[in-house]
């Protein structure tokens, strides 16, 4: 089924940018492309045009759109974001294979374990606190760790008890070995794995340390064969420590990450994020207190709210309302 088929024939930069690899022969597999939701929440208007945007692509190149779940932070995940969420895009008309970022966890470990032998990586003790002060600011450099420089083989050690559970939660991470004096904040050594003691909605208590989305992301762009992973502006500082852990992983024919800009509407919030915060506060402010209880509030762009699931003529005209605007580059 192809919902909301495009309504225009120009081609945006992100068509262009497949139309091309595709003419290079960039790639020896079919386009891929992915709808990347954490499910700590439930979708909304926004989410309906990211997904638009990635199955329309794949569709048009005759390639593979893939939902996939990025289950990587046993806090805030639950199962029933899970269904909700299968429930909705089944409603929007797409039937996408379904993935899940907590299958590939072994994966995740083997390959920061490649990263710390190869000296691009190393366990650090500073406290979450320590770890933002050293890190600096947009205009002055970070500092080293005290524990950039440590040997290899006691990384390995200390990584390998992080798993067993020998340590408490926060009390040490793994950071990627990049340059703390780089521009990009986000190559200043970011943490790629953290010690959390909490019991995961679907592999329960066999893990006690996850990957960071920024290292677990391009990895599960590549072990399901994704070409190009797009997402929304914001990510596009983060594009560089994406390509860092495909290069020091040395991928072969490597995704590619390119953003585009989100669907704002006037007057409606339509970030995941903010929505969560102000159904966690029950925010009286906006005068909806009471409605704020769950998701499908009237006044919460959520499919399942606004009307939207109560009237079935949406779960067409959204694909179209998504397929009528153009995806713009951001800068």
């Amino acid at each position: 089924m192809n919902p909301g088929k495009e309504t225009a024939e120009a081609e945006n930069f992100l068509e262009k940018l497949v139309r091309d690899d595709n003419a290079q022969g960039e790639y020896h597999r079919p386009v891929a492309t992915r709808f990347p939701s954490e499910p700590n929440g439930y979708l909304h208007i926004g989410s309906a045009y990211a997904i638009h945007v990635n199955h329309s692509i794949a569709s048009k190149y005759n390639g593979a759109f893939h939902l996939r779940f990025d289950d990587t932070n046993p806090l805030k995940e639950d199962i029933k974001y899970v269904e909700a969420i299968r429930e909705d895009i089944a409603w929007l008309g797409y039937e996408p294979p379904v993935y899940f970022g907590s299958d590939y966890s072994e994966q995740f470990y083997e390959y920061a374990v490649k990263l710390i032998r190869k000296g691009k990586a190393y366990v650090c003790e500073l406290t979450p606190e320590q770890i933002t002060e050293y890190r600096g600011t947009l205009t002055e450099p970070g500092t080293d760790s005290p524990f950039r420089n440590r040997p290899v083989e006691e990384s390995l050690l200390l990584f390998e008890r992080m798993r067993k559970g020998e340590f408490p939660t926060a009390s040490k991470v793994l950071r990627a070995k990049i340059d703390m004096s780089s521009p990009n904040l986000n190559l200043r050594d970011p943490v790629l794995y953290r010690i959390v003691h909490a019991e995961h909605y679907r592999t329960g208590k066999d893990w006690c340390i996850y990957p960071m989305y920024d290292f677990a992301h391009p990895i599960q762009d590549w072990i399901e064969g994704i070409t190009h992973s797009f997402c929304s502006a914001e990510f596009k500082d983060h594009r560089p420590l994406y390509e860092w852990v495909l290069h020091e992983l040395e991928a072969s024919e490597p995704p590619k990450q390119r953003e585009f800009g989100r669907l704002s509407l006037s007057g409606m919030v339509t970030s995941k994020r903010y929505l969560r915060e102000l159904i966690g506060r029950k925010c009286s402010v906006l005068k909806i207190k009471k409605e704020m209880k769950h998701w499908a509030a009237e006044k919460f762009p959520s499919p399942e709210s606004c009307g939207l699931r109560r009237k079935t003529s949406w779960s067409t005209r959204l694909p179209v309302f998504a397929g009528s605007l153009r995806e713009w580059r951001f800068g």
